[in-house]
């Protein structure tokens, strides 16, 4: 899949979900950034959408920060 959404918290990267389409990647990237337990949670620290390539080549496409 081209795009990947991770979260990000006091041990490291988690992938959360990939997705075939921008949209769709936006869409949930959207989602959980507004949902009200990702932003109360204190353990997730920021949501990352990446786009990902060839030979393990990635391009951030989107962040936000929760604290």
């Amino acid at each position: 899949m081209p795009f990947v959404l991770y979260t990000h918290d006091g041990w490291g990267r988690v992938p959360v979900g990939e997705f075939a389409t921008l949209a769709e990647a936006r869409n949930a990237f959207e989602t959980l950034g507004n949902d009200p337990w990702y932003r109360a949670n204190g353990g997730v620290r920021g949501l990352e959408l990446v786009e990902t390539g060839p030979a393990d080549q990635a391009r951030r496409i989107d962040w936000l920060a929760l604290f």
